[in-house]
C-alpha cells in the first residue's frame, strides 16, 4: 500500500523501479526489528555503566555499592547477549542510537529507572523466566516504543518505520513469549509470499483504469475526483485480490481493506469502502466474474 501510494503520487511510469524500491522497504523491516533489539541491548549496557559510576562516588551509598542488577541479569537479555549471530547483526544497527545528538540512551534509561514498573521489577523476588519476559515486553510496550525521541529517530531513518512499528513490535513480543529466534533470516517466510506482494503490486498498477471504472460504477453519486486517493487505492488493491488471486477468500480480502481504511484513511472511509466492496462482490458474484479455488472462498 505504501509503495503503491508513493508510485501514484510520483506520477511516474517506471513500475519496475517502483518494485525495486518496494522490495528495499521490505528489507528495511528487518533493520527496524534489529534496531529495536539493539536499543534494548544499549540500555542494558548503559545500566551497567550507570551502576559502575555510582560505586565511584566520593560518598557512595549502600545502594551505590551494591546495586540491584536484576535488569542487567534479566534472562531474556542474557539470551540475546549469548546469541553470537544475533549480536553480530545487532552491532551493525547500534549506530542509530549512538551516533546522534539526542542522547537518547541516557534519557530513556533515566525515564525507565524512575518508573514504577522498573522499581517493582527490581523489588520483586520473582526469578522466573516468564516474569523476566513480561518485564521486557512491558518496558518495550510502555516506555521504549512509545518514546517521542525514539519515534523521531525512527522517522529520520525511514518515513515508513512508524507505520511498520506496531507490526514489528507484535512480532518481537511473540518471539519473546514463544522462545523463538529474534534473528530474521529473511523478510519473507517463503518465495510465495514475495510473489504475492509483487503480484498484488503489479496487478493494481496494470488494471488501474479497469478498477477506476469499477469504482465509478458502484460509487453512487460520487465523482472519482471527490473520492480520497487512499480510498481509491485500497479499493483497487481489494479488487486485485478478489479478481486475480483465486486462493484468497473474498471475505478475508474485504475485511483486510476495511480494517486498513480505518487506520490509514478518513473517519468515514471504513463505511465507504465496506459499502462499495459489498455492492461490487454481490454484483460480480451474480455474474460469475469472481472465480475462487476451493469451496467457501467466495463467502
Amino acid at each position: 500500500m505504501q509503495s503503491l501510494y508513493a508510485y501514484i503520487l510520483s506520477q511516474e511510469n517506471d513500475s519496475k523501479q517502483a518494485e525495486i524500491i518496494m522490495l528495499k522497504h521490505f528489507d528495511e523491516v528487518i533493520e527496524l526489528k534489529l534496531s529495536i533489539i539493539s536499543l534494548l541491548v544499549e540500555l542494558v549496557d548503559y545500566a551497567e555503566k550507570f551502576y559502575d559510576k555510582g560505586k565511584k562516588k566520593y560518598f557512595p551509598s549502600e545502594e551505590d555499592l551494591n546495586p540491584n542488577r536484576k535488569f542487567i541479569n534479566n534472562k531474556i537479555i542474557n539470551l540475546i547477549l549469548e546469541d553470537n549471530k544475533l549480536m553480530k547483526e545487532i552491532k551493525r544497527h547500534s549506530a542509530i542510537w549512538l551516533r546522534n545528538d539526542h542522547d537518547v540512551i541516557n534519557k530513556l534509561f533515566v525515564e525507565l529507572y524512575k518508573s514504577e514498573l522498573y522499581k517493582k521489577y527490581l523489588d520483586s523476588n520473582n526469578q522466573s523466566l516468564d516474569f523476566d519476559k513480561r518485564f521486557i515486553i512491558d518496558i518495550l510496550n510502555e516506555y521504549i516504543l512509545k518514546n517521542k525521541l525514539v519515534h523521531h529517530i525512527f522517522e529520520e531513518r525511514s518515513i515508513y518505520w512508524m507505520d511498520d512499528l506496531p507490526f514489528i513490535a507484535t512480532i518481537i513480543f511473540g518471539n519473546i513469549k514463544d522462545d523463538t529466534d529474534l534473528l530474521c533470516k529473511a523478510v519473507f517466510k517463503d518465495h510465495s509470499d514475495k510473489e504475492f506482494a509483487l503480484g498484488l503490486f503489479r496487478n493494481t498498477i496494470n488494471n488501474n483504469k479497469q478498477y477506476e471504472d469499477i469504482i465509478q460504477r458502484f460509487a453512487t453519486n460520487w465523482d472519482l475526483d471527490r473520492i480520497a486517493v487512499m480510498d481509491q487505492l485500497l479499493l483497487k488493491m481489494a479488487f486485485a485480490e478478489i479478481l486475480s488471486m483465486p486462493q484468497l477468500p473474498v471475505k478475508v480480502s474485504m475485511n483486510e481493506y476495511i480494517e486498513i481504511a480505518k487506520y490509514y484513511s478518513t473517519s468515514k472511509s471504513k463505511l465507504f469502502v465496506n459499502g462499495l466492496l459489498d455492492s461490487f462482490v454481490r454484483d460480480y458474484t451474480k455474474q460469475g466474474k469472481i472465480n475462487k479455488e476451493g469451496r467457501g472462498l467466495v463467502q
